[in-house]
């Protein structure tokens, strides 16, 4: 990365209006805690989308005999 010399202060930020809210200063941005509640979502999506996987592979199986 190259360095360059300091050229005294910059224009400030404006807000974009409709824009994501600003981030605040520091080194970490922060992210929104994911609950247990989205992680059971998922996991009743993937056994709902397992099952209908296997009602599926089952209904090929007896048509075709």
């Amino acid at each position: 990365m190259d360095e360059h010399s300091h050229q005294g202060l910059r224009g400030g930020a404006y807000p974009v209006p409709g824009g994501p809210a600003p981030l605040p200063d520091g080194d970490r941005v922060p992210v929104p805690v994911r609950s247990r509640r989205t992680l059971l979502r998922r996991r009743r999506f993937a056994y709902g989308v397992a099952v209908a996987v296997c009602v599926l592979v089952l209904l090929v199986v007896g048509v075709s005999r």
